[in-house]
């Protein structure tokens, strides 16, 4: 009787599949790490089909088509048979604890009590000037109308003077004018659900590695360029410059961007 592993096995697993393209396309993992900029860590978890590096289903599926695409091998395949290997497609695991440091808790904010008792005090003490002034005979007034007979206004107050509007939400035409423009500038924020932001600036340095939880932003300046990796990127709003990108990617995509001071011409 032989032993052996029976005939389903002897096809390759998705890691070793990965790694013999990469072999036969003649490149190292180092290079492939820094074509895809998928961690050296991670490439070599997958190749021997360990994906809990990968932080969740999400980014294992975008880890797989990237590194796919890199050694010449069709995406969509891999990722069905991930899919069937690991149950289908299921809900979004949360985070993983490699990034636990990098989430923000809120501060709960608190009534100031202090605020509101001060502008109950000044609106009672003007009410009462107020009442004062005007049951002693309305000499203001009479100075207004003799302002008004020779022909004058009265002069506006200086806090008339000096008032100004709070700009609405969003960027406006002023505000992205009022950009350096010698520097990119780019906001993130996880609007429709979680993603892996990796940023780096113009000297290739690692300035933002780690995960946005839905309804954090991030925002990054550098004078030569920023460059990005999103995981999940359908899931995010990106401004550059002041400027929203339209149709960053699909949800579940990993996308890598670079930008510069002239940027966006196309998204």
């Amino acid at each position: 009787m032989s032993i052996g592993n029976p005939p389903e096995d002897d096809s390759p697993s998705l890691g070793s599949t990965l790694q013999q393209a990469r072999r036969a396309a003649g490149l190292s993992v180092e290079q492939i790490s820094t074509s895809t900029r998928v961690r050296i860590p991670i490439v070599q978890a997958i190749e021997a089909d360990d994906f809990s590096r990968c932080g969740g289903d999400v980014y294992a599926r975008g880890h797989l088509r990237t590194l796919a695409r890199a050694v010449g091998l069709e995406a969509e395949p891999l990722v069905a048979r991930y899919d069937a290997e690991h149950g289908g497609r299921p809900e979004p695991t949360p985070a993983a604890p490699l990034f636990e440091a990098e989430r923000i808790k809120p501060e709960r904010s608190r009534p100031n009590w202090s605020a509101a008792l001060v502008a109950a005090i000044v609106a009672v003490v003007g009410f009462a000037g107020f009442t004062f002034v005007h049951g002693s005979g309305g000499g203001t007034d009479t100075a207004a109308t003799g302002q008004e007979a020779a022909g004058t206004s009265p002069s506006p107050s200086p806090s008339a003077s000096h008032r100004t509007t709070s700009p609405g939400p969003g960027p406006s035409g002023s505000a992205v004018a009022g950009l350096p423009k010698d520097q990119v500038t780019i906001k993130i924020t996880a609007r429709d659900g979680q993603s892996w932001v990796s940023a780096k600036d113009g000297n290739g340095k690692l300035i933002e590695d780690g995960l946005l939880k839905k309804g954090q932003s991030r925002t990054f300046t550098d004078h030569k360029r920023i460059d990005l990796v999103l995981g999940n990127a359908g899931a995010v709003q990106l401004y550059v410059n002041g400027k929203e990108v339209k149709e960053v990617g699909e949800q579940g995509s990993v996308e890598r961007l670079s930008y510069t001071p002239g940027d966006p011409q196309a998204g």
